[in-house]
């Protein structure tokens, strides 16, 4: 007699009602990057064979990015593996648990004036006019603390 499995393959990790912790940092990363590329979720997914939907549940954390595909990914983002692991919390792989956001303290990643700012840097193509503007924007925000 069989037992009755759930999915595909029977078994899998149990369902908690939330992504984890880990899958949606990867995600982000995948949505930071594809985002800074100026790639919608259709060309990404087009590019390593999917929808845009599953693209989205990706970047969400809903859906776990398996090796082969985050390999996929850091290819057609032309970035490491290792760039989807970046910025990791030190709790990082062992906590399941995730701060939540304070209401005034957005990621300022996640925002699309930050994105066409590094956009628009990029699209500089003298590096010494672009290091120097990196220059500018750190004395600006600095002068700022000390007034």
């Amino acid at each position: 007699m069989q037992v009755a499995t759930r999915g595909r393959r029977g078994g899998g990790r149990p369902k908690l009602g939330k992504p984890s912790p880990i899958d949606v940092h990867v995600g982000s990363r995948v949505r930071l990057r594809r985002t800074l590329l100026g790639m919608s979720q259709e060309k990404l997914g087009e590019a390593i064979g999917l929808t845009f939907q599953q693209v989205q549940k990706y970047e969400r954390g809903a859906n776990r990015i398996g090796a082969s595909r985050l390999y996929d990914l850091s290819r057609v983002l032309d970035v490491p593996v290792s760039f989807f692991f970046d910025d990791m919390p030190e709790d990082g792989p062992n906590s399941r648990e995730t701060p939540e956001p304070q209401p005034g303290d957005p990621d300022p990643m996640a925002k699309r004036e930050t994105l066409e700012l590094v956009r628009a840097y990029y699209r500089i193509d003298d590096p010494a006019v672009r290091k120097r503007i990196f220059e500018l924007t750190k004395a600006v925000a600095n002068a700022d603390k000390a007034a």
